[in-house]
C-alpha cells in the first residue's frame, strides 16, 4: 500500500472541501436567503466527503497493514484509525447540526469546507510521529477554528474569535519553545528519536527536559482546555456559533489529547522525567476538575456552563494520562481509559449542543432560566438533552458512567487513589448544575404553550447521539475493545 493510499481518509475530506468551494463559486445564487441548488449540493458533497473518509479508514482497517508513512512522519495504526473514525463522525454530525445555521449565512460553502479541512488536520495530528508534522497539522486546525469561531458575523462572535486568536498565538509560541528545546537536546524531530535520547538521558539534562515538557504542556494545554490555560473557553463557547462550539468542545479537545498522548507516551514515556510529567498532569487534573465545576455552578448561560463543564471533563481525561506514568505505571489501562472517554464524550457533548441549537433557536435565548418547561413544549428535545446531561454526570445506564468508572479504575490501579477520590467528589458537584437544568426543563411551567420540534437534520443528529450514548451505556464492550486495541500502540 502506497503512502498516498494511507492518506485516503484525509484526502477524502480535502477533496470534498475543494469540490464544495468550486460548486459554491460556479452555481448562481438562489437569492439572499433562499436555500437553492448550490446549498443542497454543498451539504451533499460534505456528507459524501465524510462517508468517503470513513470508507477509506475502513479500507485501511481491512488491509491490516499498519506502519509508518512518508519516512516516519505519520503512522497508520489502531490509534490513528480510531481518531479517523471519531473526527469524521463528529464532522458529519456538525454538518447536520449546522444546516439551520447555514440557512441564515451566505458563506455556507466556505463554512462546510472549513469543517472538513479541520477534520482532516485533526486526523493528521493523531497520526503524526514527528514534531514538524505535528506542528503543521496543529496550526492548520487552529487557523480553521479561528475563522469558524468568527462565523457568527456579530459583535460577540468577532470578540470571541479575536480572543481565541490572540491566546492561540501564545499557545503556539509555548508549543514551539517546547519543541525547540526537545530538538536542541536530542537533535531529532521524530518522536522515536526523541524517545531514544530521553531513555538514555541522565540527571544532568533533567532540568532542560522538564522545561521542555512544561512548555509543551502549556501550549497543548490550550488545546485540551485545562487550567491554567482555559481562559479562552467560556467567552469563545458563548460567542461562537453553537455548531462551532460543539465542534470545538469535542473534536479540538480530542485532537489535543491525541497529540499529547503521542508526544508524552511515545516521546517522553520512559526516562528521568516520566514521574515529573505524570505528577504535573495529576495536579492539573485535580485543579481543572475542581475549579471547572465550581465556576460552572455560578453560570446562567447554558453554553458558558458547558464551557466550564468541558474544563472539568478535560481534567477527568487527564486522570488517565497521569495513570500512564505514575509510580505504578498503567500504560495500556491509562491510555485506553482516555481513548474510551473521548469516544463516549463525542456522543454526549455533541448531543447536548445539538439539543441546545434546536431549543435556543426556537426560544431565542441561551439563558438556563428560559429553558423552563421545555419538556411540555418539545418532549423529544428535553429528553435528548436530559440524557446527554445525565451522561456527562456519569449516571447509568449512559456511556458517561462507564467512562468515569474506567478512568477512575486506571487511577486506582496506578496508586492514584487520591486523584480518583477528587474525581468522584467533583462528579457530585457536577451533578448539581447538570440536574438543575433537567429540573428546570421538566418541573417548571413554560412561559409559552407553543410547541415546537427540531428540523429533520437536527433531529437526526440528536437521535444518533442519544442512541449512541445509551447503546454504549448498556453494552460498552465493543468500544472498550477498540480502545484497548488503540492503546496497544503505546506498549508494542
Amino acid at each position: 500500500m502506497s503512502d498516498f493510499e494511507k492518506l485516503g481518509p484525509e484526502l477524502g475530506l480535502l477533496i470534498a472541501a475543494g469540490v464544495i468551494i468550486i460548486v459554491d463559486a460556479l452555481l448562481p445564487l438562489a437569492g439572499k436567503r433562499a436555500w437553492g441548488a448550490r446549498h443542497h449540493l454543498s451539504v451533499f458533497f460534505a456528507v459524501v466527503g465524510v462517508f468517503a473518509s470513513m470508507a477509506a479508514s475502513l479500507g485501511l482497517v481491512l488491509a491490516d497493514e499498519p506502519g509508518p508513512a512518508f519516512d516516519g512522519m505519520i503512522s497508520i495504526d489502531d490509534f490513528s484509525l480510531f481518531f479517523n473514525f471519531l473526527f469524521a463522525g463528529v464532522a458529519g454530525m456538525i454538518v447536520l447540526g449546522s444546516i439551520d445555521f447555514l440557512q441564515k449565512n451566505r458563506f455556507h460553502g466556505e463554512y462546510l469546507a472549513l469543517v472538513l479541512t479541520a477534520a482532516a488536520a485533526m486526523m493528521l495530528m493523531a497520526a503524526s510521529l514527528d514534531l514538524i508534522m505535528i506542528f503543521v497539522a496543529l496550526e492548520t486546525q487552529a487557523i480553521v477554528f479561528y475563522v469558524l469561531v468568527g462565523f457568527g458575523k456579530n459583535e460577540r462572535s468577532g470578540e470571541a474569535a479575536l480572543k481565541y486568536l490572540l491566546l492561540g498565538a501564545v499557545s503556539t509560541a509555548l508549543t514551539l519553545y517546547g519543541m525547540a528545546y526537545l530538538f536542541g537536546l536530542s537533535g531529532e524531530t521524530s518522536l522515536e528519536g526523541i524517545a531514544a535520547y530521553v531513555d538514555g538521558a541522565d540527571s544532568g539534562t533533567r532540568t532542560a527536559l522538564v522545561v521542555a515538557t512544561v512548555f509543551l504542556a502549556g501550549g497543548l494545554g490550550f488545546k485540551m482546555a485545562v487550567i491554567p490555560f482555559q481562559m479562552w473557553v467560556p467567552d469563545v463557547y458563548q460567542g461562537a456559533p453553537t455548531p462551532v462550539t460543539a465542534y470545538l468542545s469535542v473534536a479540538s479537545k480530542a485532537a489535543g489529547f491525541a497529540v499529547v498522548m503521542r508526544i508524552f507516551i511515545v516521546g517522553l514515556g520512559e526516562g528521568v522525567i516520566t514521574s515529573d510529567w505524570a505528577n504535573m498532569f495529576a495536579a492539573i487534573s485535580a485543579i481543572s476538575m475542581t475549579l471547572g465545576n465550581l465556576m460552572a455552578l455560578a453560570q446562567t448561560d447554558i453554553k458558558r456552563m458547558l464551557g466550564y463543564s468541558s474544563i472539568a471533563q478535560a481534567g477527568t481525561f487527564l486522570i488517565g494520562l497521569a495513570a500512564v506514568a505514575a509510580s505504578d505505571p498503567q500504560v495500556e489501562l491509562g491510555s485506553s481509559s482516555v481513548i474510551f472517554f473521548l469516544g463516549t464524550y463525542a456522543f454526549t457533548n455533541i448531543g447536548a449542543f445539538i439539543a441546545i441549537i434546536a431549543i435556543s433557536q426556537k426560544i431565542g435565548s441561551d439563558e438556563i432560566s428560559d429553558y423552563a418547561g421545555i419538556y411540555k413544549r418539545s418532549p423529544w428535545l428535553a429528553l435528548g438533552l436530559a440524557a446527554c446531561l445525565i451522561s456527562l454526570t456519569g449516571i447509568p445506564p449512559t456511556a458517561g458512567f462507564w467512562a468515569k468508572v474506567y478512568v477512575f479504575n486506571a487511577a486506582i490501579q496506578a496508586d492514584l487513589v487520591w486523584l480518583a477520590l477528587v474525581g468522584v467528589l467533583n462528579s457530585v458537584i457536577a451533578a448539581y448544575y447538570y440536574m438543575r437544568v433537567v429540573l428546570i426543563m421538566f418541573t417548571r411551567e413554560p412561559e409559552s404553550e407553543a410547541t415546537f420540534q427540531p428540523g429533520i437534520s437536527l433531529g437526526l443528529a440528536l437521535t444518533v447521539a442519544v442512541v449512541g450514548l445509551l447503546a454504549i451505556g448498556i453494552y460498552p464492550t465493543p468500544l472498550i475493545e477498540v480502545s484497548e486495541s488503540a492503546s496497544q500502540v503505546f506498549t508494542s
